[in-house]
């Protein structure tokens, strides 16, 4: 299976018809999160995507809720928070938000590294692990060099061991790619990345 995967459009208008034009060739597209900016412009994000035609999964950054994503998504698009499924024998699951609590105020949409942990539990198997927040250590690395990613994240992927681990969140590490173990992992950013999945 050939996959589109992105994260962090933050309403880039360029970058979402890049990711419009190479879906043609995707069985699957990949969005984690922050789509949108403070909550703000979602329905318009989501429209700059209407002309992808693959089948479609996202999550929701910590720049839209589970619920705003949910009502602004278009017909056919999965969001997963705390949730998983199954596509053509392919494994999904998928956390959103930023994990740890980000300093950025009452807007950002933020999950703490136990409450991530607790929906992560729910998940007892997956090829592909689609968190919005990187696991600690690996892409989490800020301008300041802070290592800022999720305890909970890289503990379910050293549990999971999935095929892929694909996040984004940390602008500063867009680009990163690593390893835990059998899993390798990748801060997206707001580019075309391209992953054979077999299954």
């Amino acid at each position: 299976m050939k996959i589109l995967a992105f994260s962090d459009l933050h309403m880039a208008r360029n970058r979402a018809a890049e990711v419009v034009a190479a879906s043609a060739e995707a069985d699957l597209v990949i969005g984690a999160g922050d789509f949108c900016n403070m909550r703000q412009g979602l329905d318009d994000a989501m429209a700059m995507l209407a002309g992808i035609s693959a089948a479609m999964v996202v999550v929701p950054g910590n720049a839209e809720s589970v619920e705003e994503l949910e009502d602004a998504a278009p017909e056919g698009v999965h969001v997963l928070h705390g949730t998983g499924m199954t596509m053509d024998g392919l494994r999904l699951f998928g956390l959103g938000y930023g994990v740890p609590v980000t300093p950025f105020g009452g807007w950002s949409c933020d999950l703490s590294d136990p409450e991530a942990a607790e929906l992560l539990d729910r998940c007892d198997g997956t090829d592909i692990l689609i968190a919005h927040s990187p696991p600690k250590g690996h892409g989490d690395t800020t301008s300041m060099g802070d290592a800022v990613g999720s305890v909970a994240v890289r503990n379910a992927i050293e549990r999971l061991q999935p095929q892929y681990a694909l996040c984004g969140h940390i602008h500063d590490s867009w680009g990163y790619r690593g390893t835990i173990g059998v899993t390798q992992i990748a801060n997206l950013g707001p580019t075309v990345n391209w992953f054979e999945v077999t299954t």
